[in-house]
């Protein structure tokens, strides 16, 4: 199944499965909080434009997770070159959406993923389990676990 070129009439959904893979690590906050980095965040990981104070509706919060969760997937179908099945992208938009889309574009993930090499790929998502606590990089058991989450869900067919 062909990624959907920018601008295409249909985008894809982002799947069920990977909708729910992200509400389950971020959680709910419908009052803005400041996140480990210092960033003002809201709803199920929400940036943009929140500021402290700031109060949501879990409809909103939904309203949200969807669309940030749509231009993760529109990252990854810019940088990924081979077909991919829903839940491969939702994985891999759920994982642009944690970490950047300049993180996966700089990774060997992708560069094994537009190899073809889906297995490969999918090995690399352990990698991705640092985060910098107090100036030191160090693993986060809560990474792991997202990252797990992410490439079984990449595996599934």
């Amino acid at each position: 199944m062909p990624n959907v070129p920018p601008g295409a009439a249909n985008p894809r959904e982002i799947h069920d499965d990977a909708l729910a893979l992200v509400r389950h690590f971020e959680g709910l906050y419908l009052s803005a909080y400041l996140c480990p980095a210092g960033v003002p965040t809201i709803g199920y990981g929400h940036t943009a434009g929140v500021r402290m104070g700031q109060t949501i509706t879990s409809l909103q919060a939904e309203v949200y997770l969807r669309t940030d969760m749509a231009e993760a997937g529109a990252a990854v179908d810019r940088l990924v070159k081979v077909p991919l099945t829903d839940r491969q992208r939702g994985a891999l938009a759920s994982f642009v959406f944690n970490l950047g889309a300049g993180a996966l574009q700089s990774s060997t993930l992708l560069r094994l993923l537009n190899q073809r090499d889906y297995e490969g790929a999918a090995g690399q998502f352990g990698r991705w389990v640092y985060a910098t606590v107090n100036g030191e990089k160090v693993q986060l058991d809560g990474l792991k676990k997202r990252r797990a989450a992410e490439a079984k869900l990449f595996e599934t067919v």
